[in-house]
């Protein structure tokens, strides 16, 4: 029923490192509530709400589940049934509660082998590594890449970010007409840095982003699902292997001494590590740089607050993880036990969607939080995580989008929007941006 993979647990759910997990096989049980309205005044649907794979209207669904419930039933490709949590406060909450956790063997439709052959989403679920563990597996994973990213590390690769982010700008300087600054722009810059963190080869870097766009999509075919992963399992494999017989300066080599040295790592988890690395490291922060640029170029008004001095980019940065997360609804936590939220049980052995980009939305938690507000203070989202699982590359991420937008607007202060139709966007509920975005240097 699964995809071939050599991933551990992803062949057999039965078996694998989480086989011995103590948990219902009891198929989980749908609320059905007396009233179509529960306690809050929230709308309830008799059914799942259908999630559109293709994100052709994030924000509009968000809206729609927000006026749901903190806690709204929804389907996902295959048919398969979750929780999506589209409250700001719920999330925050449950992103910190110990009741919920990241194996896999705690969810019963994961464990009773009922999801679909090559369904789009599994690589989410089956991934070993520090996104799929919790307890002390969760803080042995996260400590032997944790040294990358500490505030002084970070700091150290300033320098040599905004240098990067300078020759980039300067290849955009030769455009004529129209181009897309995704392209040119914001998906190298963010790619590039994760790439000489692990020891990538330039040649490789393209491949691996092709391949975790797919991975990343909820609307990508079973075969290229298992295309992808496949791709993406084959060639970080060979980066391994190469960094056995030629170690460097890098991330890679780093974590394959500690599995070599101390036994600390298996050879799934080190390949698992650099995977969420890889897509982590450059998807997220691509999404990011897009969509301030977009927003900066969609409100001139506040635009001229950043150029002023009056607003820094820091600002600019917070309010458009809040106001355009790029990450829009994130898969998947369990329930450890039943668990109650609002006026409805989430059962134990059921799913949770973190539904970043709706709770970033949420009137509750944001007066007038469809308006895009650099000036808005104080910005606390939950955009890059919460909890044990709070994003280890937030510190990086900001970093890099900062860079980039200082550079990009204090190089083309007049920088516009192209003529033409609205940018489609990324065809996936996961991803939050746009496939392309159109610009023109005034």
């Amino acid at each position: 029923m699964f995809p071939r993979t050599n991933w551990p647990g992803a062949r057999h759910p039965g078996r694998g490192p989480w086989s011995s997990c103590r948990c219902s096989t009891a198929p989980s049980p749908r609320p059905a509530p007396p009233h179509p309205k529960g306690r809050h005044g929230h709308r309830r649907p008799s059914r799942p709400l259908g999630l559109d794979p293709f994100g052709r209207d994030q924000h509009g669904e968000n809206a729609r589940l927000r006026a749901a419930g903190p806690a709204v039933p929804v389907e996902l490709p295959g048919g398969v049934v979750v929780w999506a949590i589209t409250h700001h406060d719920t999330l925050q909450r449950l992103l910190a509660d110990p009741r919920v956790g990241k194996n896999a063997q705690l969810w019963t439709t994961f464990r009773e082998g009922r999801l679909p052959e090559g369904w789009p989403l599994l690589n989410f679920v089956t991934v070993p590594g520090m996104v799929t563990a919790d307890g002390a597996d969760h803080r042995r994973l996260r400590g032997l890449v944790s040294q990358a990213f500490t505030p002084r590390r970070i700091a150290e690769l300033a320098p040599a970010i905004e240098a990067r982010s300078e020759r980039l700008l300067d290849e955009v300087a030769k455009l004529s007409g129209d181009f897309d600054l995704r392209e040119h722009f914001a998906y190298p810059l963010p790619m590039q840095v994760i790439g000489e963190l692990l020891g990538l080869e330039r040649a490789q870097q393209d491949e691996l982003h092709e391949l975790s766009d797919t991975l990343v999509s909820s609307s990508a075919t079973p075969q290229a699902a298992i295309a992808a992963q496949q791709g993406l399992f084959g060639l970080l494999g060979a980066v391994v292997a190469a960094k056995r017989e030629r170690p460097g300066d890098d991330l890679t080599t780093d974590l394959i001494a500690a599995r070599e040295e101390g036994d600390r790592l298996t050879e799934q988890e080190l390949v698992g590590t650099l995977l969420l690395m890889l897509v982590a490291g450059h998807e997220t922060t691509l999404n990011l740089i897009t969509n301030a640029v977009r927003a900066l170029l969609a409100h001139p008004d506040q635009l001229r607050l950043v150029l002023a001095g009056e607003v820094p980019w820091s600002a600019v940065v917070e309010e458009t993880l809040r106001h355009d997360s790029p990450v829009g609804q994130f898969p998947l936590r369990y329930a450890i036990e039943d668990i109650p939220v609002g006026d409805v049980v989430i059962p134990r052995g059921d799913a949770l969607l973190a539904s970043y980009a709706a709770v970033g939305r949420d009137e509750a938690h944001y007066p007038d939080a469809d308006r895009f507000d650099v000036t808005r203070q104080p910005v606390k989202h939950l955009s890059l995580g919460h909890g044990p699982h709070f994003c280890l590359g937030a510190g990086l991420a900001r970093l890099e989008a900062e860079t980039a937008l200082r550079g990009l607007f204090g190089r083309f202060p007049t920088l516009a929007l192209a003529d033409g139709p609205a940018p489609e966007p990324i065809a996936s509920f996961v991803s939050n941006s746009v496939r392309t975005l159109p610009v023109r240097i005034g």
